[in-house]
């Protein structure tokens, strides 16, 4: 029998106190008993994401948010700007042009950051823009945009700053409303530790005065409509309500660790993470590394194999490169409920893939270089 890790970018583990709410008799959406839950669950999305706003939930994935934070927010022949770095940054292009949006692409190349000043120039450029999307910690790279400066110059704009914090939220520092982040969304099956299938969205009073006069179409993610079953603790659709039941709980672990214990925690993993492939001789990709993944380039002769190889013989399952980047990048995971050992596992049997593969390493390297970055925090 084979035991499985998972070191993906998303879905993460679960932990067992989350998995068990999901294994109870599920209970019916309208009624007192549900709506407790809810509240309870919405003012703990308020506290994660550090706002004083309302969250909503949403029954979709992370990219229903996506579509939901263009739609209410534009109309037919508006102006945007997109700042992209990699695969989920383009994922916001995409949308936009679905809808026949006019969009201001800033695209640097993968491994790279969105410089803020471009994002200024592209807004003194085109005064008309409504707004500004980019993403937080772009996980098909492994980077982080400096979404603290981009807020600041965005608020000084009639624009607003919208941003894809589905991989980062909970496991890398980020403050919606003190670094100015005007509509934020996030997922569940990251950092939440949580199941594929919620999404979470909220907005700012700025946000919400484009909501007012926004014509794009729109039903189910239709917007204002979450706002009014807010008030009663309700979602105007069916929710997935075993999955709200399973994030209460996954929000009360959360609180009991604390935002700033799990964003350290996250924040010593990756630089194990890091010690670990710079010891095997691969050499780091992205130009600001991340705290949720870490990426490194691998040869593209075999490249295509680790992955597979990993998961299939050893249990171990990274993610391997996407678009472009398919055969020449490795991302190791270490967000939501990875764990130290989780990671020397990942890196031990990451070891003996590439051995195998015929490249000339020194085993154990990887395993002591992350072990010595562990045993220097207390």
């Amino acid at each position: 029998m084979t035991k499985y890790y998972l070191l993906t970018p998303g879905p993460t583990q679960i932990p067992p106190e989350v998995a068990l709410k999901e294994a109870l008799p599920i209970i019916h959406h309208r009624t007192n008993e549900f709506a407790t839950i809810y509240r309870n669950v919405v003012e703990g999305l308020r506290n994660v994401f550090l706002t004083k706003n309302e969250v909503y939930i949403l029954a979709a994935s992370g990219t229903g948010a996506m579509e939901t934070a263009v739609v209410n927010l534009l109309s037919p022949g508006d102006k945007l700007i997109v700042a992209s770095c990699g695969n989920f940054g383009n994922r916001w292009i995409k949308i936009a042009q679905g809808y026949g949006l006019k969009v201001i692409s800033i695209c640097v190349e993968w491994g790279k950051v969105v410089k803020p000043a471009e994002i200024e120039e592209a807004l003194k450029n085109n005064p008309d823009v409504k707004a500004v999307y980019t993403t937080f910690t772009e996980t098909s790279t492994g980077v982080t945009n400096d979404i603290r400066t981009i807020g600041e110059i965005v608020s000084k704009t009639d624009a607003v700053l919208v941003v894809d914090a589905i991989s980062g939220l909970v496991s890398q520092e980020f403050r919606t409303d003190e670094w100015k982040v005007d509509l934020t969304i996030s997922g569940s099956q990251k950092g939440f530790m949580l199941a594929p299938g919620l999404a979470f969205i909220t907005l700012s009073d700025k946000a919400w005065k484009l909501v007012e006069t926004s014509k794009l179409p729109k039903f189910y993610f239709d917007i204002k409509k979450y706002k009014k079953s807010y008030v009663t603790n309700e979602t105007p659709f069916t929710p997935p309500v075993t999955l709200v039941v399973a994030l209460e709980e996954s929000i009360k672990l959360i609180n009991k660790r604390g935002l700033e214990n799990i964003w350290n925690d996250c924040k010593l993993l990756a630089k194990a993470a890091r010690a670990g492939m710079t010891a095997l001789g691969l050499k780091l990709f992205g130009e600001v590394s991340c705290e949720v993944v870490t990426s490194a380039s691998v040869p593209t002769d075999i490249g295509g194999k680790i992955v597979k190889i990993l998961r299939e013989k050893y249990g171990v399952s990274i993610a391997g490169g996407q678009g472009h980047l398919k055969g020449k990048i490795i991302r190791f995971a270490h967000m939501g409920y990875v764990g130290k050992a989780d990671l020397l596992v990942g890196f031990a049997c990451l070891e003996m893939v590439l051995v195998e593969l015929g490249m000339k390493i020194e085993k154990g390297k990887a395993v002591a270089a992350a072990e010595e970055v562990l045993l220097k925090t207390k």
